[in-house]
């Protein structure tokens, strides 16, 4: 078994270390303030500690303020780390708005924000074996639109040729075991049914018998700015690379499965 280091033991990364412990690896994660047992970021000694012993490396923070903080603390020594592989927690948004067309990998990096575009990038040049995946909307148990209708924060948008990919916290688990032994490379980690918000809304409402919210512009429904960027974009994430040469298949290919998982 290996040592996953993992910088940023938030959602996605917590619960990859739970599938690893699970499978009998050492994990050693970071947080910002080494809460739970984690090594604190910036905690030089355990990190540099870690990033000796550790046969695999992955960070999940995005970056902040401008700049990639893995990088800039810790990048020269991930370049000439021992581990045999480095992976990274990316985002489909360094894509930008398609029109709801689909897109690949080798679809242009032009998304709004200019650090993450740059992170991507940075990540890719880091070393020869690094995997960069990009993740649409991320959801699962604790984390899923069925939360947001029980807590009454749910939304309708009428928007009605908006389209979003997203994927399940299961697999991106499952993407980045099966990427150690296929190639480096950037990988997009989605499910097969892209759709419009309204749809999970709809059926996640059905679900728990829950009525269903109004249909709003996208002005009355008060969205914070954040939810509100979740709407100026429009695009159907393709994983076909992540299948073929991973062999990859996602636990969840529609938010109908995944939802059923979550409830």
């Amino acid at each position: 078994m290996g040592h996953m280091l993992i910088f940023g033991l938030g959602y996605a990364g917590g619960h990859l270390a739970e599938r690893l412990t699970a499978r009998g690896w050492q994990v050693t994660g970071t947080t910002q303030d080494g809460r739970n047992g984690t090594a604190a970021f910036d905690d030089d000694a355990a990190v540099l500690a870690a990033l000796r012993s550790a046969t695999h490396i992955l960070s999940s923070v995005p970056p902040v303020e401008g700049a990639d903080p893995v990088l800039v603390r810790y990048g020269e020594v991930i370049a000439l780390a021992a581990a045999t592989w480095v992976g990274y927690l990316s985002s489909t948004g360094v894509y930008g708005d398609a029109g709801g067309a689909w897109i690949d990998e080798s679809a242009p990096v032009k998304g709004r924000r200019a650090d993450r575009n740059a992170a991507d990038s940075a990540w890719q040049s880091l070393r020869g074996d690094v995997r960069v995946f990009r993740l649409p909307g991320i959801y699962g148990p604790g984390r899923s639109i069925l939360d947001r209708i029980s807590e009454g924060r749910a939304h309708r948008i009428a928007l009605p040729d908006q389209v979003f990919s997203r994927v399940h916290v299961d697999d991106i688990a499952s993407g980045i075991f099966a990427s150690f032994r296929g190639p480096s490379g950037v990988y997009n980690l989605a499910d097969d049914e892209p759709c419009h918000q309204n749809c999970l809304v709809e059926w996640g409402s059905a679900m728990l018998g829950a009525p269903l919210p109004p249909l709003q512009t996208l002005d009355d429904a008060g969205l914070s700015a954040a939810a509100r960027a979740f709407y100026a974009e429009n695009r159907r994430v393709a994983n076909g690379r992540a299948k073929r040469l991973l062999g990859w298949t996602p636990r969840y290919p529609s938010f109908r499965e995944g939802l059923a998982a979550c409830l």
